[in-house]
């Protein structure tokens, strides 16, 4: 709310971004929204938000990219664009946090579903080299609803919705992809 009222306060929109402190004879620097404090600044923040030291370099880009994006936009220029980046750099590492932990839960879910499906014996392995092989070469939409369906466990109805089809074709797609499947396994002896 504060910050509305500030910018609506202001009369003049303020071009200066400090790019006259960098204006060197590289046309590059000059380009380049950030400045050398402002970009230490952004570092830190996403250092300090969690973020690892070897993902630092495409944060400091992504902010970066956000500025031109805002510039290119027609907007106008954040009155301070070091506060600015800072909180693009926080929004930034919060969002590398979640997308962590969304992949661990991933990683989770498929190594429960690993020990569940497996849970002994070789020929627990051979059938499953089987059937991926068999998914591969079904055709992008029956793969997608047989992975849906079986691997995902979601009613044919659920399907339908979330694909944007009737429940029918939903049906017929899984009904010619498990006979491929199962065509498939026979004629590699596999059941």
């Amino acid at each position: 709310m504060l910050r509305g009222r500030a910018r609506r306060g202001r009369e003049t929109p303020r071009a200066d971004t400090g790019d006259d402190l960098r204006s060197g004879d590289d046309p590059q620097s000059a380009a380049d929204p950030l400045d050398a404090a402002q970009e230490r600044r952004v570092r830190a923040v996403l250092a300090l938000g969690g973020v690892p030291q070897a993902d630092l370099p495409d944060g400091v880009q992504q902010v970066r990219l956000r500025l031109l994006e805002r510039a290119a936009s027609g907007r106008e220029a954040p009155r301070d664009v070091s506060a600015w980046a800072a909180v693009v750099a926080s929004n930034l590492a919060m969002d590398w946090h979640r997308a962590k932990r969304r992949q661990e839960r991933l990683g989770e879910r498929l190594a429960a579903l690993r020990q569940q499906a497996h849970p002994s014996g070789e020929d627990n392995s051979v059938l499953s080299v089987a059937v991926a092989q068999g998914l591969e070469e079904l055709p992008d939409a029956q793969r997608q609803v047989v992975v849906l369906r079986f691997y995902a466990d979601l009613p044919v109805r659920s399907i339908a919705e979330q694909l944007g089809v009737p429940e029918g074709t939903v049906k017929s797609r899984l009904h010619t992809a498990v006979r491929a499947l199962r065509a498939r396994l026979h004629e590699d002896e596999v059941v």
